[in-house]
């Protein structure tokens, strides 16, 4: 089922490493042209370029794309009482750890005088987007919400896409999710149209540009995100998530099947690699998947997902090469089941988030962990971060002198400007000594 890349006896660069990563067949710019006319047709014709949008790809033309507040009060009263439970948990352990990543205030005094101080702003206004499509998605909700509410984002909108199965409206519980946080703008808007509309703004709807757009999406959505940037900011392009498990022959092979199959039931284009040193680990593992595919709900998208080109058995000589393999992989969810799983870790440099031992699944970090599950896909890992109350906060340095502390660093400023042949920014010092 899965196909397998045997690297023993071989000690591939980092840039061959890369060329050997399995990767899905999913190309953002060739979704550019199409993103770009959905947008440009929002910017165009607003609301009623929406709703055709919400006819021609979910099916349906909701009555309206700003969803009545009443609306979503009325989803959270009938939300079952266990799924509000489960929210809540949730939220309340997301809202924790986010507290945690709001840096601290720092002042830095150079010299006498001298004082230069780094605070975090929260940008004022962000459009979060929850997808739909195979599944229906409260967890996205709470994952982008919470931070940007710990980070003090005084403008939150939502949108998710107009529902066929509930006449037009968004997914009941993704409505039941915003009011349960308090979000009272929302709309039922999908695609690359609703990214255009975030970052552009409908003033019929009353829905204002925002200064960034954050959530995950399709194709079409990651190319939106793309063109977008200039005018907004973003999280990153997300595409179809990963999971890459680095195991020895200490590893449980049914729960790393388990976890390699929980990632695949997202999606055909899901990525699921397994990375061990363990030939007897690898043909347990196969063993133990061909008996979970069968039984599990979703077989065939599974099925799927695991015989693509992008998910497969890595076999390695040893963890040193398994750790250089994840890493050139940038996997945006990374399992570590090996004996010394700190030491594995220290080897660790790419990857959105990691989980570590056998009672630390993806799927926690999804649900309850307290982490957010809104991660860097495509390899992305290597140079961006996951969702955090950072995304929406932004570093700005505060500069106090007095004149003494400027006096004795005017030399400084006088040989630098000369030297760039910039003298107004040397004189723009002295004149300040001459008066």
């Amino acid at each position: 089922m899965l196909r397998t890349l045997d690297l023993r006896g071989s000690r591939p660069s980092p840039t061959d490493l890369l060329g050997l990563v399995p990767r899905a067949a999913m190309d953002v710019t060739a979704a550019l042209d199409a993103a770009r006319g959905l947008i440009d047709a929002v910017r165009e014709h607003g609301e009623a370029a929406l709703l055709e949008q919400a006819e021609r790809f979910d099916g349906v033309r909701p009555a309206t794309v700003r969803v009545p507040a009443e609306d979503l009060q009325a989803a959270l009263d009938i939300l079952d009482p266990d799924v509000r439970s489960a929210l809540e948990s949730t939220i309340t352990r997301v809202r924790a750890a986010s507290a945690a990543q709001v840096p601290p205030f720092e002042r830095t005094q150079l010299a006498d005088g001298a004082v230069v101080e780094q605070r975090w702003q929260p940008v004022g206004r962000v459009g979060l987007y929850v997808p739909g499509g195979k599944a229906v998605y409260p967890s996205s909700v709470v994952m982008n919400v919470v931070p940007a509410q710990v980070a003090g984002v005084r403008s939150i909108a939502l949108a998710s896409p107009a529902q066929a199965a509930f006449g037009g409206r968004i997914h009941p519980t993704i409505a039941a999710a915003a009011a349960l946080l308090g979000i009272t703008e929302v709309y039922a808007m999908g695609g690359a149209g609703a990214v255009g509309a975030f970052a552009y703004g409908v003033p019929a709807l009353g829905l204002e540009p925002v200064q960034r757009v954050t959530g995950p999406g399709n194709v079409y959505v990651a190319a939106a995100k793309r063109l977008v940037q200039g005018v907004t900011g973003i999280d990153a392009e997300a595409g179809p998530t990963d999971i890459l498990v680095i195991a020895d022959d200490t590893a449980d092979a049914d729960l790393v099947a388990a976890d390699l199959v929980s990632q695949a039931e997202h999606d055909e284009l899901a990525a699921s690699v397994l990375v061990t040193d363990s030939t007897d680990l690898a043909d347990l593992v196969r063993a133990r998947l061909a008996e979970r595919v069968a039984a599990t709900k979703h077989s065939a998208r599974v099925r799927t997902a695991l015989e693509g080109v992008q998910s497969a058995v890595v076999l390695v000589d040893d963890l040193e090469q398994a750790a250089d393999f994840s890493n050139a992989f940038g996997p945006e969810h990374l399992e570590i089941q090996v004996r010394d799983a700190d030491a594995m870790l220290a080897r660790i440099e790419n990857a959105g988030a990691v989980f570590i031992g056998p009672y630390s699944p993806v799927s926690l970090g999804d649900y309850a962990a307290g982490s957010t599950p809104v991660l860097p896909t495509g390899g992305q890992a290597r140079s961006t971060a996951g969702l955090s109350a950072a995304t929406f906060l932004r570093p700005q340095q505060v500069v106090r002198y007095d004149e003494g502390a400027l006096r004795e660093v005017a030399p400084v400023i006088a040989a630098l400007s000369a030297e760039e042949d910039l003298p107004a920014h040397g004189e723009a010092v002295t004149a300040r000594f001459r008066r």
